[in-house]
């Protein structure tokens, strides 16, 4: 759990993408050796890079800079849709940077199977001698660290899970949900279509956009797991759609 401090360090990182321990320093007062202290623990979370003097965030497809872009409500998202799993259950998590916190979350329960297209979620349990991992095989997405393709296919089709947790980058009315990749949006779509629950966990600033390709409509989805700022409009749009609408 971050503290005050450390959030406001992920602030700063979101608006001008690198920071310097003096500058945190003085616009934090506190000492250099505490904000090195604070980047570091922060490193190893995925949260941001040390980089000499300081630490940056990553490139844009890169699930630890985007975990640390709004990450209190990320987080809150993460643990209310961890309630929705329960102990004994097998599910699939397919990508996305509240993915990656919901994985962390469902570690805490027992006997829970996770099975993942991505690879930088499945390393959150590298630590987690008694986590129960299975990581798809696929097309490796050096960027997003997503597994993609035929062989990716032809995993899900080998699996049974009870609920799946999928990613997005926009949602209108007009395109629903789209993302911008289109090997990730076919992965998606398939995914949807194989599972009997599924789960679009994103947070609200992605609505009202329309990336490249969509991967489904509200009605082909069960539930939609995003933070209280979400515009009414898109809530009564989902739950006429029959979709049932976790606010964090």
């Amino acid at each position: 759990m971050l503290n005050e401090r450390q959030k406001s360090i992920l602030n700063l990182l979101g608006h001008q993408d690198e920071v310097s321990v003096n500058e945190l320093s003085k616009q934090l007062k506190v000492s250099s050796v505490t904000i090195r202290q604070d980047l570091n623990f922060m490193e190893s979370e995925g949260l941001l890079k040390r980089i000499h003097g300081g630490a940056v965030l990553r490139d844009a497809d890169d699930l630890a800079n985007r975990l640390g872009v709004n990450y209190d409500k990320k987080l809150k998202i993460a643990r209310k849709v961890a309630e929705y799993v329960n102990e004994g259950e097998t599910i699939l998590i397919e990508s996305g940077s509240i993915n990656a916190l919901l994985a962390r979350e469902i570690a805490k329960k027992r006997n829970v199977k996770i099975i993942t297209t991505n690879v930088y979620i499945a390393r959150q349990f590298r630590k987690n001698a008694g986590a129960n991992v299975i990581l798809l095989g696929g097309l490796y997405q050096h960027q997003s660290e997503t597994l993609v393709g035929k062989i990716t296919r032809v995993c899900i089709d080998q699996i049974n899970y009870s609920k799946a947790f999928l990613g997005i980058d926009g949602y209108t009315t007009d395109s629903g949900f789209t993302l911008r990749d289109l090997f990730r949006s076919e992965i998606s779509s398939y995914i949807i279509e194989k599972s009997n629950e599924v789960f679009i966990v994103s947070d609200s600033s992605k609505f009202g956009k329309t990336e490249l390709t969509r991967i489904c409509y509200p009605a082909d989805i069960q539930h939609v797991a995003t933070d209280s700022d979400l515009e009414q409009e898109y809530v009564n749009d989902l739950c006429h759609a029959g979709v049932n609408v976790i606010l964090a």
